[in-house]
């Protein structure tokens, strides 16, 4: 067994264990307590030179406070390397202020997160005007992985309709909607989106493309689902057969789930990257791929 060791919150517990499986290793809990005035005491076990927290950062307010204090622990129990695998990396999508007075989420805890890190790995990143997560975190380490591999893997032992169509909501998606569509051997489409007010938006899909055909619909984030809602709605209006949806990071809520049920998603899979009742899409194997290294394990 590597003496490379995978610490891990409660939250990312099962996920740590399936990565550290495939290394060789071992799993340490990391310990919170919490005072009554909701104050977090964080405690690790005694940790190698090199040591690695795996923490997903949905829900992030209090994790980050955890997380600074898990790093701090670490580091004086004789960490000279630490590393950060989070499959899901809050405030990336706040990448500029759009009004006076605003702070720039992806750049404050950037550089919170660089300071504390020497390398950052994390899975599809919602980055818009930053492409590289490199900019993210100058100075350190830092890789944005694809969860595409794994969709495919998960979508080809389906064995679904060899004439499905794989389709992204709209033009942003369309680089990672081809790839996942060339890796299955499938046609890509992506829909327009036509504003119909401040808040109500159209999404049209070509209808001589359709014309009954099963269809995956993929994005690499779900938050409020009124894109990927809509989405479902303009394949059905399109003419779609089965609709089954594929996303990376699920941070929808039950009646947003129940919303694209009822617009006409048959299934819907999400990585198990961020802990969430519609996981079904495994992303140890890529992850452990990229801590191979790490854990002195050969490829």
């Amino acid at each position: 067994m590597s003496g490379f060791i995978l610490h891990a919150f409660e939250h990312g517990m099962h996920e740590a264990a399936e990565i550290a499986r495939r290394l060789g290793t071992r799993v340490a809990p990391i310990h919170v307590h919490k005072f009554p005035d909701d104050e977090s005491l964080v405690t690790v076990s005694q940790a190698d030179a090199s040591a690695c927290i795996y923490c997903p950062l949905d829900r992030p307010n209090a994790r980050l406070v955890e997380l600074i204090l898990a790093a701090d622990a670490l580091r004086r129990n004789g960490a000279r390397r630490l590393v950060l695998v989070a499959p899901y990396l809050c405030y990336m999508r706040q990448d500029v202020a759009f009004h006076e007075g605003e702070a720039v989420g992806q750049q404050a805890v950037g550089r919170l997160l660089g300071s504390l890190f020497d390398r950052i790995v994390t899975v599809d990143p919602h980055l818009h005007r930053v492409k590289e997560i490199s900019s993210v975190f100058p100075g350190i380490e830092a890789e944005s992985l694809s969860a595409a591999p794994a969709i495919v893997a998960f979508v080809k032992a389906k064995a679904l309709p060899h004439d499905m169509l794989v389709a992204g909501p709209d033009g942003e998606s369309i680089q990672w909607v081809e790839q996942i569509g060339a890796a299955l051997g499938c046609e890509s489409i992506v829909g327009s989106k036509r504003r119909l007010g401040d808040r109500n938006v159209e999404i049209e899909f070509p209808l001589h493309v359709l014309d009954g055909r099963a269809v995956l619909l993929v994005d690499d984030i779900v938050s409020s689902g009124g894109t990927m809602t809509e989405a479902i709605r303009g394949l059905k209006r399109a003419g779609a057969g089965a609709v089954r949806v594929a996303v990376t990071h699920a941070l929808f809520d039950s009646v947003v789930e129940k919303n694209m049920r009822e617009a006409g998603a048959e299934e819907i899979w999400s990585s198990d990257g961020i802990p969430h009742p519609t996981n079904a899409i495994p992303l140890a194997d890529l992850l452990a791929d990229a801590l191979r290294r790490e854990a002195g394990v050969a490829s």
